[in-house]
């Protein structure tokens, strides 16, 4: 009988208990809201940003309602407007080039490499002609481009960068942490993501103005002196007659439930580590199977992992997810004509203008995924690689 993998790809880990206390104290107290504290008191929230800030390397950071609110935020600190065109990866999930759109934006995508990253050529040619100014950068699914030679990129191009780091939290390009190449960083605190408060986001950025509307957007109203991870006062004076309220706080609650577990943060990126690195050496030198090699100068967090069948016809792939499913393990395919769950194409997104791209299509057809949660040993990173290897060779 062959092997079956038993555990599940949609289980977290508990909350620590440190955030389980804490979320009790916020709960006893009843000051959920933000704004809502005691004097001498700075919040759960305000400690947060503090403490994120701080993991990120940032001057200043934002809590927030989910990582797609901090996309738009960040775009519309910019100025972003209904009718500008926006670039972005043509691969990534559908809340990127939605954020886009709900601004009345038009996103024109990028297309991406083999390496699952951004083309930087394709970009080059699309930043000169596309009449764009925004470019929001999605790491999607973990891989970082060379940020170095992007930046030169958009620098020429006069393209301001937005990172979407939904997928790189605790991540970091040649020793700078994700995030910090642009000048907003946007992270995700989604149950699937790296820190988990249901849902939830963070905003990052070194640059007093752009911060200061962000805050003013967020709803913080004339309470803006109650950050404690934010621009002087005096930058404020500029704005707040100036920026709409479009409210996407973060709450007391949820900050309390995630300041434990971004301190445990780096501890949680090496298990995640391990487990992706057992995964790629066993699918490693499998016939017809292509593993994503990393680039050195990438400090990875391997909470998924991805891989290509690039000669496999859709028939033989959907048998490869069938027959690895029966044995307990959930694989997941970008190349569908239509959506699954959370995976979709560009041309799913009918919001969006008609686009080709080629190179994406070429890369999408045989893109495999699969989450690494933190309830996996290492033992079962091994099993899970053997199950998939096992049915790749069948299909060969």
């Amino acid at each position: 009988m062959k092997p079956r993998f038993t555990g599940s790809f949609t289980q977290q880990e508990p909350i620590p208990e440190a955030g389980i206390a804490a979320a009790l104290e916020v709960m006893r107290h009843g000051r959920l809201h933000r704004y809502n504290t005691v004097n001498g008191e700075a919040g759960e929230t305000a400690l947060l940003e503090e403490e994120f800030a701080r993991f990120t390397e940032a001057k200043y950071a934002l809590a927030l309602a989910s990582g797609g609110y901090a996309m738009g935020c960040a775009m519309r600190a910019l100025g972003v407007q209904a009718g500008d065109r926006v670039l972005s990866n043509g691969f990534t999930l559908a809340p990127v080039p939605g954020a886009i759109a709900a601004l009345g934006a038009e996103p024109v995508f990028v297309e991406t490499t083999q390496a699952l990253t951004i083309d930087l050529a394709d970009l080059a040619e699309k930043a000169a002609v596309s009449g764009a100014r925004v470019l929001l950068l999605s790491h999607m699914r973990g891989h970082i481009c060379d940020m170095g030679a992007l930046m030169e990129i958009c620098d020429r191009a006069g393209l301001t960068v937005i990172e979407d780091c939904a997928h790189t939290m605790g991540g970091a390009w040649d020793g700078v942490p994700s995030g910090r190449h642009g000048v907003f960083g946007c992270y995700s605190t989604q149950t699937y993501k790296h820190l988990n408060s249901g849902e939830g986001g963070f905003l990052v950025s070194d640059d007093d103005a752009l911060m200061a509307r962000a805050i003013i957007l967020s709803g913080s109203y004339m309470l803006y002196d109650r950050h404690r991870a934010a621009p002087p006062a005096e930058v404020f004076e500029q704005v707040k007659y100036l920026t709409p309220n479009v409210s996407g706080r973060m709450d007391n609650l949820r900050s309390a439930i995630l300041r434990p577990q971004l301190a445990d943060l780096p501890a949680q990126v090496a298990r995640w580590n391990d487990l992706y690195r057992a995964v790629e050496e066993g699918l490693r030198n499998t016939p017809g199977l292509q593993v994503i090699e990393r680039d050195a100068r990438e400090s990875i967090v391997g909470s998924s992992i991805q891989f290509l069948l690039p000669n496999m016809g859709a028939d033989a792939i959907q048998g490869v997810m069938a027959r690895s499913a029966e044995r307990g393990v959930d694989l997941k395919w970008f190349g569908a004509e239509e959506p699954v769950a959370f995976t979709s194409r560009y041309d799913s997104w009918r919001y969006a203008p008609p686009q080709d791209l080629p190179k994406t299509d070429a890369v999408l057809a045989g893109l495999m995924d699969m989450r690494l949660p933190l309830t996996f040993s290492v033992e079962d990173a091994a099993l899970i690689a053997s199950i998939i290897r096992d049915e790749v060779m069948a299909a060969a």
